[in-house]
């Protein structure tokens, strides 16, 4: 085994599901820490010192049970999630002691995994963007933009929940594909946000302005694209504003995410403006990036050639401590995070 020179941890410090949020609110009570003792790497693993964690809204679902992608989890279990780790101790010929690493670590600060579930952060990137636009962030954005889209230049592109990780960047992509972008997020600061920084047409502020009326203002000719990251009213209004041929992708439901899909009473209506796909010729789809495997190479190819022309920018809201990562968690449903959330440990 080949290791660090320091002297490698026997306990690490993780994070249990306490609880499932079905049917309401994430809280902090959800999560236990405990300190367990530190398994040493077998054949074929390495020990990992986790540097950075990524937070995504599917992790509520996958405490729930409901991601259908994710593996089920149980109480008790270590919180499931993306993550960024130093080698200290290997046992594999793929990676060497002080090769940083993605993968699922969990909510661990140290972590032992199988060498084979591990990929190297891209070289000369941070390492935040291996978790953020080069990572899961980065391929759902240009997956569910360039592939269910489709988008061309001079379409009018909306995008709910822009100023997150998913929509900042799909914002971007459209731009550098020459479409006129308007975003949708909620607060003053945000919205200035996406069109001084990541250059935005426009921004429509949901809490303080009539998003119908701000539609029909800045999409006199209707919505070619619109990439929605939140359902409920917000793609009702939008489902009402769109142009022949329009395409809708459907990549989140922040509005959905309290419900407790077992009682239909929590569950948000269906959009009433759904015939107007009929009168427009328009589609509607879903998507996951893993449908879209023979993709993945290109788009990290292209996401990495933006990041370092600096054609395409990563927000990051990046909490610190180990001991605070469900408050890192909780900023996602909150809204309180800007751009892609992390925890630095």
């Amino acid at each position: 085994m080949t290791t660090t020179d320091q002297t490698l941890p026997s306990r690490t410090r993780q994070w249990l599901i306490a609880d499932r949020p079905l049917g309401r609110a994430l809280a902090a009570t959800d999560f236990r820490l405990e300190e367990v003792p530190l398994p040493q790497p077998g054949e074929g693993q390495v020990l990992l010192r986790t540097r950075y964690l990524s937070f995504d809204p599917s992790q509520k679902g996958m405490m729930e049970n409901l991601a259908s992608y994710a593996e089920p989890t149980d109480i008790g279990s270590v919180m499931p999630g993306q993550g960024i780790g130093e080698v200290l101790a290997s046992r594999s010929p793929k990676y060497a002691p002080g090769a940083l690493l993605r993968g699922p670590l969990g909510w661990r600060e140290y972590a032992v995994l199988d060498a084979s579930r591990l990929e190297p952060v891209p070289e000369g990137v941070s390492p935040s963007l291996a978790l953020g636009v080069l990572g899961m962030t980065g391929l759902t954005a240009y997956i569910g933009l360039l592939h269910v889209g489709r988008p061309k230049p001079g379409d009018v592109l909306v995008i709910s929940g822009a100023a997150g990780a998913v929509g900042s960047v799909a914002g971007q992509i459209g731009r550098l594909g020459g479409c006129r972008v308007i975003g949708i997020c909620g607060g003053r600061e945000k919205c200035e946000s996406l069109v001084r920084e990541l250059g935005f047409d426009a921004a429509i502020d949901y809490k303080s302005e009539k998003l119908r009326s701000r539609l029909r203002e800045l999409c006199p000719g209707g919505i070619d694209v619109f990439f929605d990251n939140v359902g409920g009213a917000i793609l009702n209004d939008c489902l009402a504003r769109l142009a022949p041929g329009a395409r809708v992708v459907i990549c989140g439901g922040i509005a959905r995410y309290n419900a407790d899909p077992r009682k239909p009473e929590q569950v948000p209506p269906g959009p009433q403006n759904y015939f107007g796909l009929v009168h427009t010729n328009a589609t509607m789809q879903g998507f996951l990036v893993h449908h879209y495997l023979e993709h993945h190479a290109t788009a990290m190819q292209r996401l990495t050639a933006w990041v370092k022309d600096g054609a395409i920018r990563q927000k990051e809201d990046i909490v610190e401590g180990f001991e605070n990562a469900p408050r890192a968690l909780l900023r996602l449903f909150s809204g309180t995070n800007v751009g892609k959330q992390l925890l630095k440990v």
